[in-house]
């Protein structure tokens, strides 16, 4: 999953917000001392990872691989994660009961305010974020291929993903109705592991 659903899916709780948003950056084990993170913290990276995972093992994920894969190659999995969000971003309301606004407007907020608990390379990136307002940007078309070509040039090699819009707009259907098999069931899961780990701090 991409920015916007990992953000969603940490919940109301500002450390397991930063640990996921931050975990793509804490390699190894995020106990670790030199990680200098806080139970909350550790807890939202090993929710990431999780989360991860359980998305990259899903059948409905696996589906739009293979569409994808003349295309992406082994990035794939990358475009999967970004077109979810779309339609996430999309359908926000609908499937969360919370206009797209007011939780962006919360998560930006919670970023912002706990800015000294994030890894450099993250705060760059959330500055980014929020200025360019990535996450209202999911919902549109435009948005999406934007994002899409700002992963490509960081990849290290010729990825697909400077053009898979154009693969999103010729499987839109399909793709939004894996979307709406793989969500739901994966909400409860996330939610899950979420209460496992909060009550586990």
């Amino acid at each position: 999953m991409n920015i916007l659903a990992h953000a969603y899916l940490s919940g109301r709780h500002p450390e397991i917000i930063i640990g996921n948003f931050s975990g793509d950056f804490i390699k190894g084990d995020p106990e670790s001392p030199r990680h200098r993170l806080t139970p909350g913290e550790i807890a939202g990276v090993r929710l990431h990872r999780a989360i991860d995972t359980l998305t990259d093992e899903h059948p409905a994920v696996a589906a739009i691989r293979d569409l994808l894969h003349p295309r992406c190659h082994k990035y794939a999995g990358a475009a999967v994660d970004i077109f979810f969000d779309h339609f996430l971003a999309a359908n926000f309301q609908t499937l969360t009961g919370e206009p797209l606004s007011d939780f962006v407007a919360f998560f930006y907020q919670t970023l912002q305010t706990h800015t000294n608990r994030l890894p450099a390379p993250v705060v760059r990136m959330a500055e980014y974020m929020i200025r360019q307002d990535w996450l209202t940007s999911y919902q549109y078309l435009d948005g999406i291929d934007r994002s899409l070509k700002g992963v490509a040039r960081r990849t290290a090699y010729p990825s697909g993903l400077d053009t898979a819009i154009e693969d999103l707009e010729r499987f839109y259907t399909e793709i939004g109705e894996q979307f709406a098999n793989f969500w739901p069931d994966f909400v409860t899961t996330i939610q899950n592991i979420r209460t496992t780990l909060l009550a586990n701090l």
